[in-house]
């Protein structure tokens, strides 16, 4: 893990920061995480109307994963000639297309079709994010503009899962997606008017790929976020089963815990910039522990307390918001000279796992349980954060400083 990541290119087209079309990407994480987790606030409805099992509705998000880390792997590879605005605009295209695809959905073979799409528009966009906001910003600003770009994520959280559930009890699931649909053409529009001509840069293919893959310390990172991640997902697909059928939450009941928990996501984004500032491995160790704490403590209580599991919710929420930004961060500092072949491995094993806790999660829920999945997530949240704090070493800033 003490490989030396050449310095990163020249990356900065723009001499003043492009906030716009930083804000335009904002939008666009914000349409995209809004349709991938939709299913885990909407899994009973959709399963009921679809006559298929949760468990079988919970696979819906591990299509879009899967679809999403093969897109990763390759589409730096197979856009290496065109425009980034282009490249971007499309996904923005597909991500409409896909919400009009789940909304009319007559089966469950419809609606994987529909979630195809979406894992393409996913796996090019976050493969893609960071290089392309290193080149909208000046290096000393990259920090605070994916803050801004991860932010998207926390709103979507605060909005999507809860409301997501309120309105689907009123509308419909299926009108939930068309709204959705209706956000990707916000955001292509914003993003039509917004994001300047990026013409493709650095030696992306499969062969580059490769060899940033076996940079120890790439490896090391894709190993860690596959355990985070999957033990977040894991637990995050079920969480309105485990209320629904363990702790005996109505349905407006889990509108609010689904609210608080996306709150809690929305003010850990801001605190885990500032923990990131002064220490980016303390960020990466101590958050997993946090939420590893939280799942058992949730698998312990059995529902015994909708306050208490609310707050242990919230807290899991909160803990969780540091890991897109900080490990995000991680990837400027350890491979700046092939940002999007490193963000591509990066999503690649995020995408990954979160097909992989999906599929685990239905398994073990199917086999004991809500309470097993989150006993399985706090496990593998504990493991990774003690595997973070004894090994982990994170690059220096591109600018030589040390991190703290």
């Amino acid at each position: 893990m003490n490989d030396h990541p050449s310095s990163a290119p020249d990356t900065q087209g723009h001499k003043a920061p492009a906030w716009g079309a930083v804000l335009s990407m904002t939008l666009g994480v914000f349409g995209l995480v809004t349709a991938e987790f939709l299913p885990a606030s909407l899994l009973t409805p959709m399963a009921h109307d679809l006559s298929i099992s949760e468990a079988l509705a919970g696979q819906a998000v591990s299509a879009t994963a899967i679809v999403a880390m093969i897109t990763c792997l390759l589409i730096a590879t197979l856009t290496r000639r065109f425009d980034r605005r282009h490249v971007l605009l499309g996904f923005s295209v597909l991500l409409i297309a896909s919400n009009i695809l789940v909304a009319i959905a007559p089966n469950l073979s419809f609606l994987l079709m529909g979630r195809v799409l979406l894992g393409i528009a996913l796996g090019g966009f976050w493969t893609m994010a960071a290089a392309i906001v290193m080149r909208l910003v000046p290096e000393h600003l990259i920090p605070r503009a994916l803050s801004i770009l991860f932010s998207g994520v926390s709103v979507a959280t605060v909005f999507a899962a809860p409301l997501g559930s309120f309105l689907g009890d009123i509308i419909g699931w299926r009108n939930i997606f068309l709204l959705t649909a209706g956000l990707g053409v916000v955001v292509l529009v914003a993003q039509f008017a917004t994001l300047p001509r990026l013409a493709p840069v650095g030696h992306a293919s499969l062969r580059t790929l490769f060899n940033v893959m076996m940079r120890p310390r790439m490896r090391f990172g894709m190993v860690l976020t596959l355990l985070i991640f999957t033990g977040h997902f894991a637990m995050f697909t079920y969480v309105r089963p485990f209320l629904e059928n363990v702790s005996g939450v109505a349905v407006s009941g889990i509108s609010g815990i689904l609210l608080g928990f996306g709150i809690a996501n929305f003010i850990g984004t801001y605190l885990a910039g500032a923990l990131i500032e002064r220490s980016l491995k303390l960020t990466l160790s101590i958050m997993p522990i946090i939420m590893g704490l939280a799942g058992l403590s949730l698998a312990t209580l059995k529902g015994s307390s909708t306050i208490g599991d609310s707050i242990l919710i919230a807290i899991w929420g909160m803990a969780f918001a540091a890991m897109p930004v900080g490990w995000s961060t991680w990837i400027t500092r350890t491979v700046p000279d092939e940002a999007e072949s490193g963000g591509g491995l990066l999503v690649a094993s995020i995408q990954f796992a979160i097909a992989l806790g999906a599929a685990l999660g239905g398994a073990i829920y199917t086999a004991s349980g809500a309470l097993g999945v989150f006993g399985l997530s706090g496990c593998l949240m504990l493991v990774a954060g003690a595997v973070v704090t004894l090994r982990l070493r994170p690059a220096p800033q591109a600018s030589a400083q040390n991190e703290a």
